[in-house]
């Protein structure tokens, strides 16, 4: 029987620093991309994509033809993101940014893995700095989300946390920078006694425009699932039971 023979491990981070000093880099470049609306070059090598990623070995498995081939037009990439990427498959890691967080791409495979992790991680993701850096455009795909194990409540507060952090930065009122994400929130969810807490809180800090809230109150109201219909009633994954819930008639799908 043959002997194995002995396998010899170099150190990591030299040969990291050595693949990242390719990446955007034109020496021995073979692959052009133009990404983002700012159609910024960016140089790559054919090779090391493909066997890093199936995706770029889809897009660049026909052979380039005589020439100086035609870059990769990638326009709804930015290029910040795309960058993130190179480095992330060059070297097996990656510095995110506030602003190229990978939800915010518009890449739907990564996007969607983002938003699964999220989904199963709920009550630890809400409570990172992360999340409350998280901009608009991002956090939309998870409060519309059914899958998040989480109650309404909680969101509510985590989202009051996010808008508050955002005020700050921004120098905004804090309802200003709720508003594109706010409509997500489920109030309908909540109990009686928490909608009243909530109203009152929004007297004092507003947050929640005054009709939502009385959309809520309707629900509660009519006590029917059947004019309540939709996402402000919808349970998700992580609901609460509360006694009110049995009038709505939605149960999590």
């Amino acid at each position: 029987m043959e002997t194995p023979g002995l396998v010899v491990h170099g150190e990591a981070a030299p040969f990291s620093t050595a693949l990242r000093s390719l990446v955007n880099n034109p020496l021995y470049s073979d692959v052009r991309f133009v990404v983002g609306q700012e159609r910024q070059e960016v140089f790559a090598h054919r090779c090391l994509l493909a066997c890093r990623c199936n995706f770029f070995q889809r897009l660049l498995s026909s052979e380039p033809g005589p020439g100086v081939p035609s870059p990769v037009v990638l326009s709804t990439v930015p290029a910040e993101a795309f960058l993130a990427v190179l480095e992330f498959l060059y070297t097996n890691s990656a510095k995110l940014q506030r602003h190229s967080v990978a939800v915010t791409f518009g890449l739907g495979q990564l996007q969607e893995r983002c938003v699964a992790f999220i989904e199963a991680h709920s009550q630890e993701t809400l409570r990172t700095r992360g999340f409350l850096e998280l901009s608009a455009p991002a956090l939309l795909p998870l409060l519309r989300s059914d899958k998040l194990c989480v109650d309404e409540a909680e969101l509510v507060l985590a989202a009051r946390s996010w808008a508050r952090v955002g005020a700050a930065v921004l120098e905004r009122p804090v309802a200003e920078v709720a508003a594109p994400v706010v409509r997500e929130l489920r109030l309908a969810l909540l109990a009686p006694a928490e909608l009243s807490a909530l109203e009152e809180q929004n007297r004092r800090e507003p947050l929640i425009p005054v009709e939502q809230i009385v959309e809520a109150w309707k629900c509660h109201a009519l006590r029917r699932g059947d004019t309540a219909r939709g996402t402000p009633c919808r349970r998700r994954r992580g609901t609460l039971p509360r006694e009110h819930h049995r009038f709505l008639d939605l149960p999590f799908k």
